[in-house]
C-alpha cells in the first residue's frame, strides 16, 4: 500500500509519503537538495518486509513548507512529532538527514528504537565549498528558456560536470503548467550552509547519550566519515557499529543499493531478535 499526504499541520510542516504497513515502522530522512522519494525503492523493498515505511521531506525541500531560516534542532523536533503518532521508529538519515535524525535519536530517545546514521557525523564540516557551487548553478538557470528537463540539464552542465549529481539535483525542478520553478529553498539553502554543515553542540546541554542501537553506515571513498570522527560518535552513541561500505561515496544507498539494504535488514531484524 502507498499513500502520499499533503503537508503535515503547521505544527510538524513535513509531507510525507507512507508505504506499508507494519513494525517496527522505518522512517527515513534524505540530505541536502534531496526529499522523501529519494528512498522509495528502498524504502518499497521494506514495505514488502511488513514495515510501516515513511519517506520523510525535511523543511525547504520537496513538498514540506520553508522556513526563515535552516534550524537542524528544530527539524529534529518535527520529526521526533511526526514519530510520536506511532510505535518507536527504525530511524534512517543520510548526510543533512542523519544529522537531523542523530539529534532526534539524542533529544527524543522514546520515539527512536534504533538509529541509521548513513556517511556523516556529529561533527561540524567546513567542506561546503562544493553545494554553494551546485547552489550557484541551480539559480542560475534560465528557467523561462527550459521546456524539457532536459534543457536545464543542458544548462547545468557547464557547472556540475557529473551527469548524476545533475540528475539528483534536477529531481528538484517541478513543472507546473507551462513554467519550471524549484521545490527546495535554494536562496535559504546557500545563505546557511554554515547551519547544515555544523553540528548544534551548544544547544544539545544536559542532553544524555542515545542509549540505542545504533549502526553507522559510511561510503569507502567518501571522506565524510573518518577515523578521527569517531569519539565524536562513541560519545554520543555508544552503542554504535561502523559499517564500511565498498566502491561507495557519500550517496552510499544510492550507489550500493543491494549492500545498503542488506546491511540495513540485518540491523532491523536484530531488533526483534533483541
Amino acid at each position: 500500500m502507498t499513500r502520499t499526504t499533503g503537508p503535515a499541520p503547521a505544527r510538524t510542516s513535513l509531507h510525507t509519503t507512507v508505504l506499508g504497513e507494519g513494525e517496527p515502522p522505518v522512517v527515513f530522512c534524505h540530505g541536502l537538495f534531496g526529499q522523501g522519494r529519494n528512498w522509495t525503492q528502498i524504502g518499497k523493498e521494506l514495505a514488502a518486509d511488513h514495515h510501516r515505511v515513511t519517506l520523510v521531506d525535511l523543511p525547504n525541500h520537496g513538498r514540506s513548507g520553508w522556513t526563515d531560516e535552516v534550524d537542524l534542532v528544530a527539524d529534529a523536533d518535527r520529526v521526533a512529532d511526526l514519530l510520536a503518532e506511532g510505535p518507536p521508529a527504525v530511524l534512517v538519515g543520510h548526510s543533512m538527514g542523519g544529522k537531523v535524525a542523530m539529534l532526534t535519536a539524542l533529544r527524543h530517545p522514546e520515539v527512536v528504537e534504533r538509529l541509521c546514521v548513513v556517511d556523516i557525523a556529529p561533527v561540524s564540516y567546513r567542506r561546503v565549498g562544493e553545494f554553494a557551487g551546485f547552489i550557484e548553478g541551480m539559480l542560475g538557470l534560465d528557467l523561462t528558456s527550459v521546456e524539457r528537463r532536459s534543457d536545464a540539464d543542458e544548462q547545468l552542465a557547464s557547472h556540475v560536470e557529473d551527469p548524476s549529481v545533475r540528475a539528483f539535483l534536477l529531481q528538484n525542478l517541478r513543472r507546473e503548467g507551462d513554467s519550471w520553478r524549484w521545490q527546495a529553498n535554494l536562496p535559504l539553502l546557500g545563505e546557511q550552509l554554515g547551519a547544515i554543515g555544523g553540528w548544534p553542540e551548544d544547544r544539545l546541554g544536559d542532553v544524555s547519550p542515545y542509549p540505542g542501537p545504533v549502526l553507522w553506515l559510511a561510503g569507502a571513498n567518501s571522506a565524510y566519515v573518518r577515523d578521527e570522527h569517531a569519539p565524536a560518535m562513541e560519545r554520543w552513541f555508544p552503542r554504535v557499529r561502523r559499517v564500511t561500505v565498498k566502491n561507495a561515496g557519500h550517496w552510499v544507498h544510492s550507489e550500493q543499493p543491494e549492500v545498503f539494504l542488506a546491511v540495513l535488514r540485518r540491523f532491523i531484524a536484530a531488533g526483534r531478535e533483541d
